[in-house]
């Protein structure tokens, strides 16, 4: 069994007793996340929601707030003598789903 869901405006596949990393969120460490689900596969038989499948969310645990690895972007015009450099790290949440929901 396994959902799609949709936090940050990403999308997400998960199952139970998984760790996903979503984008920052305004939860404690601790906190309970709920999410609404696209797309139910359970047993063979897929669900698609129009957006959200009526009656399904999806359950977790905030575990942590991070920042990701450092992503480097350069770019450059060449013979122009045109070079930029920068970084950035995304800031993220920790996420353990601990049961998808059916009502």
């Amino acid at each position: 069994m396994y959902a799609i869901i949709r936090s940050g405006n990403k999308q997400f596949r998960v199952e139970e007793n998984c760790e996903i990393r979503v984008p920052r969120l305004a939860l404690a460490a601790g906190a309970t996340f709920e999410a609404p689900v696209l797309l139910l596969a359970q047993d063979g038989e897929v669900k698609v929601g129009t957006p959200f499948v009526e009656g399904a969310k999806v359950v977790g645990k905030v575990v942590a707030h991070g920042k990701g690895r450092k992503l480097r972007v350069f770019k450059y015009k060449a013979k122009k003598n045109y070079r930029r450099r920068y970084g950035s790290r995304e800031h993220y949440t920790a996420v353990r789903i601990e049961q998808i929901v059916m009502t």
